[in-house]
């Protein structure tokens, strides 16, 4: 059941997907609007599916109440619902459904991702059974969700820029909005999202601390994630006090965002369940 229900929701975010790429070269404004319907659908089977997943984590007396985030099937189930369900938030207020191309890909990179790892769960180790297993993880989630965000319009920018200096742009370059709107949303987005992360990371070192006697261990995962922070940070001063932004600051971003995928692919972010 768990997977069906995913494999449903990853079936609307893929529709929802192609209305947006279709809408990159279409006026008709019925598209966007059953883009955010099928979303929604998708954000709504996914929730059910999650749901089974605390049922089955639940299952063990040791992960009561405790989110089921400890597996890659977990992280990336979570990832993906909360990406849908804030670029849904976003194209219900902003009507910004042009940006959907750009964004919800990684709704389905992570949807995908959760599709094909085992949710199986195992009884948490003792050192788990902690209430910040429900904070820390899900705070450096909902940073990782706003930096995917930032990405997308970062690449609408990048396009736009790219249109704008083009002899001869095309009509998405009259649809997408002006480069100075898009560079703004996407300082907002990191703006949001790097204190998000700063507060994970030190809830991190405050769980670390409480069980290994330090709050840095000097494992990869950890370099990885403290990489990330100083990069975003470095940026976020460098636009305050040195004026960057657009391309360069799109770039940096980039940059940072492609030291989350590599250490989402190939070092586990979240201590496994025993």
């Amino acid at each position: 059941m768990l997977k069906g229900l995913l494999l449903v929701a990853f079936g609307f975010y893929a529709a929802a997907f192609a209305l947006a790429l279709a809408y990159l070269g279409s006026r008709d404004e019925r598209l966007p609007r059953w883009m955010w319907v099928l979303l929604g659908l998708g954000a709504f089977f996914h929730l059910g599916s999650f749901c089974s997943l605390v049922r089955e984590f639940w299952a063990w007396n040791e992960n009561r109440y405790f989110f089921p985030v400890v597996t890659a099937h977990g992280v990336f189930s979570w990832l993906a619902f909360t990406n849908a369900l804030v670029f849904l938030v976003v194209e219900g207020v902003a009507r910004l459904g042009i940006l959907g191309a750009f964004v919800l890909p990684w709704t389905l990179l992570a949807a995908g991702a959760a599709l094909l790892s085992d949710p199986g769960s195992a009884a948490l180790a003792p050192d788990l059974q902690s209430y910040w297993l429900n904070i820390h993880p899900m705070l450096l989630m909902l940073a990782y969700t706003g930096f995917a965000n930032a990405f997308g319009v970062g690449a609408a920018l990048l396009t736009q820029e790219r249109q704008i200096k083009s002899r001869k742009p095309s009509e998405l370059c009259y649809r997408l909005p002006a480069l100075e709107e898009l560079d703004r949303l996407h300082v907002l987005t990191l703006a949001f999202s790097w204190p998000v992360m700063t507060a994970g990371l030190a809830m991190g070192a405050v769980w670390s601390a409480d069980v290994f006697g330090r709050p840095f261990n000097g494992t990869a995962k950890e370099y990885s994630a403290f990489l990330t922070w100083g990069l975003y940070g470095a940026l976020l001063l460098a636009h305050r006090f040195r004026g960057l932004r657009g391309r360069r600051s799109v770039h940096v971003a980039m940059a940072a965002f492609a030291v989350i995928l590599v250490s989402m692919a190939g070092v586990s972010h979240f201590p496994s369940a025993r």
